[in-house]
């Protein structure tokens, strides 16, 4: 379940959130109590997000406006991806590899984004686009400058601008969806401690680690 109420359509005034319940769900149906949009998620991302009519047409407006971009959607998705991988939102990383898929990106490739630094599918400018992804998600916009060479050498200034904003949207939903529990983000830790079992005393255990 996700960390915040989700918004009954009984309660939604707002004709842009009541339009995409319809959309997605359809009009005869409860998203906050009857789950599962039209594309197979769960769907409480649209519910959570209901309960801010303005954060929620924000961001619609975002989504437009990565669609109507000038750069190449296989760059731009590939982006999001790898955002979503680095990241560690399932959510995110899952929709766009579905979406590079209806993109005609091959299975192989999109199979490799995960460990794209060892693998020979990808061109110099895709190996950019995820080395700069990295750049923004793991080291926070440190970038060298020889990776943004090779955007240069492709890519416009505007094409470069909208890649650079669109992969951090999706950083950003990718982090937002893993603090609120949206989706398919609704996961238990993964790190947590490993109890000793019963009859071992921790002080055995120390001693065996220092060799004693």
């Amino acid at each position: 379940m996700p960390r915040l109420r989700e918004v009954p359509r009984a309660e939604v005034t707002d004709e842009k959130i009541l339009f995409f319940y319809d959309r997605l769900f359809g009009p005869d149906k409860d998203p906050a109590v009857d789950h599962g949009t039209i594309h197979a998620t769960p769907g409480d991302w649209w519910t959570v997000f209901a309960q801010s009519p303005d954060v929620f047409r924000h961001a619609v407006r975002g989504f437009a406006l990565y669609r109507n971009a000038k750069l190449d959607p296989q760059l731009r998705e590939l982006g999001q991806a790898r955002a979503g991988y680095a990241r560690g939102s399932q959510f995110v990383f899952s929709q766009h590899c579905k979406q590079m898929r209806s993109l005609g990106m091959a299975d192989e490739k999109i199979a490799a984004i995960p460990h794209w630094q060892v693998s020979d599918l990808f061109s110099l400018l895709e190996r950019a686009v995820l080395a700069y992804t990295d750049g923004l998600v793991h080291d926070g916009g440190r970038v060298p400058d020889e990776v943004f060479a090779v955007l240069q050498a492709e890519l416009s200034d505007a094409e470069i601008l909208e890649l650079t904003y669109i992969t951090c949207m999706y950083d950003m939903h990718a982090t937002m969806c893993r603090a609120l529990k949206l989706e398919f983000d609704d996961r238990p830790e993964p790190i947590e401690e490993v109890r000793v079992p019963e009859g071992i005393e921790v002080a055995d255990l120390s001693a065996d680690l220092a060799g004693d």
